[in-house]
């Protein structure tokens, strides 16, 4: 199993923090490592053995953010012309499904200039609609991970004399019949999991933990004197609000899927302003009314975004075609390309949402909806 890298410090120890960092710690919950994490960690293992006959274990990679686990190889198999590789996942104190499943990476040469491939193995789903970040036809596995297999195969073919062009099918045990308890088969991808994780680490949720966190965040952000800070969905969304505001950490609050906790505290513990980012899908629920943007407690809804779209502009046809979309990206799409602003109608609606449950409390409140990689698609402008 992977050696996970744990929160670090006991609730109360040491000097308040404020950010993500310092939210993580408070909770005293242990972070683990992503699907994508894993398969990356078994393609290096796995074309590593290919190139010289022995498989490094424990494994070690380098994440988005410069962290560099070790993982520990639970399976290694060596033929003449592939290698295979498997990680048992270690979501660390997260109620992921996918912990404990063990992921697999198969690594074949290719011709040549053919570059890196990717294949579905057992366990791992296909995308059969649009409105994915992948093409139909693809296998379910995600840009940052396929970005993060193709650094670290460049990285082992610079080092040990490769070309670099391999096939990897990546491949979970028992996979699909994990992806019957997640949104993959409502969301078109059949066959298995998806391979996902933007930062490789899987970060904590427990429910009263992660609140009381949210609580502390905004207690250190006042402390320091901050009149504005931002309440991110993720760690792309917090990457938005840098850019946008120039905020700094302590003003950072990782509010995750807990848009009401945020409020709530806020209402009773006022800033001068609050600043939410988040994804467009996610934020789509807070401005239909859900204060839980959890995907198993409140979902996207298409019928809302349609009747929006008709705010904007969209006529029967295009309201349809929102009211059937498969994702909320795909509706988004749609309507972008039909030049009817749905990413600023969700902002601003999502915007009032939360200031109704600010209740005149003396924080303005703007809103910013970005897409995967963090581009903003959707603005509600700062109002009290």
């Amino acid at each position: 199993m992977g050696a996970a890298g744990g929160a670090g410090g006991a609730p109360g120890a040491g000097p308040a923090k404020g950010g993500r960092r310092g939210q993580l710690e408070h909770t005293g919950l242990r972070s683990g490592w992503t699907t994508g994490a894993c398969a990356t960690a078994a393609t290096t293992a796995a074309y590593t053995a290919l190139l010289t006959g022995t498989f490094p274990d424990p494994v070690t990679i380098t994440l988005p953010k410069g962290q560099t686990p070790a993982f520990a190889l639970a399976v290694e198999e060596l033929t003449a012309g592939a290698a295979t590789a498997g990680i048992v996942k270690d979501a660390g104190d997260d109620p992921d499904v996918t912990h404990g499943a063990l992921v697999r990476a198969t690594v074949r040469p290719l011709p040549a200039g053919s570059g890196v491939v990717f294949r579905a193995g057992p366990g791992v789903g296909t995308v059969t609609r649009p409105g994915l970040p992948l093409a139909v036809g693809e296998p379910a596995i995600n840009p940052v991970p396929r970005q993060m297999m193709r650094e670290h195969v460049a990285e082992v073919a610079a080092r040990h004399g490769g070309s670099g062009d391999v096939e990897i099918t990546v491949s979970v045990d028992h996979g699909e019949e994990i992806a019957r308890s997640t949104w993959n088969p409502r969301l078109g991808i059949l066959g298995g999991l998806s391979i996902l994780g933007t930062t490789g680490i899987v970060v904590p949720y427990s429910c009263s933990a992660w609140i009381d966190s949210i609580r502390r965040g905004v207690d250190v952000a006042r402390a320091a004197g901050r009149t504005h800070v931002a309440g991110c969905t993720g760690s792309t969304s917090e990457k938005t609000v840098v850019a946008e505001y120039g905020l700094p950490e302590d003003a950072l609050l990782d509010m995750g899927d807990f848009a009401g906790a945020v409020l709530k505290y806020l209402l009773r513990h006022p800033v001068d302003r609050l600043t939410i980012c988040g994804g467009f899908a996610k934020l789509s629920k807070l401005a239909a009314g859900h204060l839980d943007l959890h995907s198993g407690r409140s979902q996207v809804d298409k019928g809302f975004l349609a009747e929006l779209a008709r705010r904007g502009g969209a006529d029967d046809a295009l309201a349809a075609e929102v009211a059937a979309a498969n994702t909320g990206l795909a509706a988004l799409q749609l309507c972008q390309a039909a030049g009817v602003p749905l990413g600023d109608l969700v902002a601003e609606a999502a915007r009032d949402a939360a200031l109704a449950v600010l209740r005149g409390a003396p924080v303005a409140v703007d809103v910013l909806c970005i897409d995967r990689a963090g581009t903003v698609v959707g603005r509600g402008a700062v109002k009290p």
